[in-house]
């Protein structure tokens, strides 16, 4: 299928035991072969504001910018808070969009997300999807993951153990490898 293909997840969630970040944890074992991920760091990104942007862009985001470059595609994962992207995730991209060359433009990516509640981040996906218009992210329309009940779905050590949700999941990654290798230049 083409070689490996880098995907990059970022996690909407800062929380140690975050469900979203057991997810990406899940998508990177039941990736296909020639498949490799890693994980962003937004753990040490200010808060975004212009008049520090004027100053230069922060070492944390020029590392993430580097990080979704390189990577074929993004998988992002995120919780929903209020009906909406978590702030550490919009702020993120925020501060993301202002370098030179946005990284985002053109790139693949896919949105899944776990919540203890019953619609799965399904509003945090849609606002998350308007988000990525403006940036030019190329978003999958399918397979849909959101992980409703996820605290049912995750054992303790934070391991995926519904056996549906991992297929979905495994799809989803399959798929955005084939679009990172589709997106691929001849």
């Amino acid at each position: 299928m083409s070689g490996t293909v880098g995907i990059l997840g970022i996690c909407g969630s800062l929380r140690k035991g975050s469900y979203n970040s057991a997810a990406l944890r899940a998508a990177a074992a039941l990736a296909p072969p020639d498949t490799r991920m890693e994980f962003a760091e937004l753990a040490d990104f200010p808060l975004y504001n212009a008049d520090d942007q004027a100053r230069g862009i922060p070492a944390a985001v020029q590392r993430v910018g580097a990080q979704i470059r390189a990577a074929d595609a993004v998988l992002f994962a995120t919780p929903e808070y209020n009906y909406s992207v978590p702030g550490v995730l919009k702020n993120a991209i925020d501060w993301i969009s202002r370098l030179p060359e946005q990284p985002f433009a053109g790139k693949p990516c896919a949105i899944m997300g776990a919540s203890p509640g019953r619609l799965g981040t399904a509003r945090a996906q849609y606002h998350l999807r308007q988000v990525g218009v403006y940036l030019d992210m190329r978003f999958l329309n399918r397979p849909e993951v959101m992980i409703a009940a996820a605290n049912e779905h995750f054992d303790a050590q934070g391991q995926l153990v519904h056996a549906p949700t991992a297929e979905l999941v495994g799809k989803l990654v399959a798929a955005l490898r084939a679009a990172a290798v589709a997106a691929r230049p001849a």
